[in-house]
């Protein structure tokens, strides 16, 4: 004797709660992604009253630290090399790209050290910016 079920049962896949999981894990990545800062070489900026936060699409970070060493992006390099670095920098940039070297330097610096590498830039015509830490009030 053969028994036949009346109902044909179909399998199925319970997905209401894949919604709220996807949510929490989008907002966790954000939250996340907010925190994490850059691996940066480490200098004491000097204050200014007018610094705003720059935002740059196509830069290069040049840090000059208090012993005078020189880094571009995390490269060390001497001081001579700074303008044979910075034109093949530029050379690989596109027609429609602006190069602009972001200057991390060291507030116990001495001025001229900082001219120096600023007149370097003048002489490739790149775009310098010397950053700042904004004074606390």
């Amino acid at each position: 004797m053969k028994i036949e079920r009346r109902k044909v049962r179909t399998a199925e896949v319970y997905t209401a709660s894949l919604n709220d999981i996807m949510f929490f894990l989008l907002l966790f990545f954000l939250i996340v992604s907010t925190l994490v800062t850059p691996a940066t070489i480490s200098v004491l900026l000097p204050k200014s009253k007018t610094s705003e936060d720059v935002v740059v699409k196509k830069q290069l970070n040049l840090t000059v630290t208090a012993d005078h060493k020189y880094y571009i992006e995390k490269k060390e390099i001497s001081f001579e090399t700074i303008e044979p670095e910075l034109s093949a920098a530029l050379a690989k940039k596109s027609k429609k790209e602006e190069m602009i070297v972001l200057l991390h330097a060291d507030k116990s610096l001495n001025l001229q050290d900082v001219v120096s590498v600023i007149d370097i830039g003048n002489k490739l015509k790149i775009k310098m910016i010397l950053f700042t830490q904004k004074a606390k009030n």
